[in-house]
């Protein structure tokens, strides 16, 4: 009911446009989910909210949380983020019934259902922006999934949420991932020099963002 009164708001005629693409965007989501809880599916399989080619977002399962976990745990994953240690198991299932921002995952899969990593939204619904997170499995580097994932994301961001910029944080010597993001449409908005680190190496923090005309 929400979603129909916007589309019918006296706005600008490109403000329309926009609104009632989200608006089919979201009843095509409903009804894709409805289709496949009536054709009685596994609760094991992905639930496909925004299809694409050759990856898809899909529901977040609390039954992959073991999954997600060794995802992160990776060193690799670890680096990348400037962390230092892997979150405990139990203490990321805590996070992930209880996070403590307004957050939304979306898990990646291909066209067979394989999951091959996560996208993460930290929404701020008073500015209508979202701080953008991406893990790719291990197993499934090497393929140009990031750029395309990325590229996915920042279509249902704008397309479906809403978002009018999304922006993210990455180290200054993680190049491929930079590389990957710029290839999806983020554009580099500032640096905090030695923001971060690298292993054991204080490195700069870069700030990218994207908006919807990018």
């Amino acid at each position: 009911m929400i979603m129909r009164k916007v589309t019918h708001e006296r706005i600008l005629p490109g403000c329309v446009r926009v609104k009632r693409v989200i608006f089919w965007r979201c009843a095509t989501i409903m009804s894709n989910l409805n289709t496949r809880a009536k054709q009685g599916h596994h609760m094991d399989e992905p639930v496909i909210v925004y299809p694409g080619n050759p990856l898809s977002l899909a529901v977040s399962r609390k039954e992959m949380i073991p999954v997600y976990h060794r995802w992160i745990s990776d060193s690799e994953t670890i680096r990348g983020f400037g962390n230092r240690f892997p979150p405990t198991l139990d203490r990321y299932e805590m996070r992930w019934d209880h996070p403590q921002r307004d957050t939304h995952s979306f898990e990646l899969v291909t066209a067979d259902s394989t999951p091959v990593g996560m996208v993460r939204f930290d929404n701020d619904d008073v500015v209508r922006t979202a701080e953008y997170h991406l893990i790719i499995a291990p197993e499934a580097r090497g393929n140009g999934y990031a750029a395309m994932a990325t590229r996915l994301a920042l279509d249902y961001a704008f397309g479906v949420a809403g978002r009018q910029c999304v922006w993210l944080q990455a180290l200054e010597p993680n190049a491929s991932a930079i590389s990957a993001y710029e290839k999806a449409g983020f554009k580099r908005a500032g640096v905090i020099r030695r923001g971060g680190y690298w292993g054991h190496r204080p490195c700069d923090l870069i700030y990218m963002d994207a908006l919807p005309n990018d």
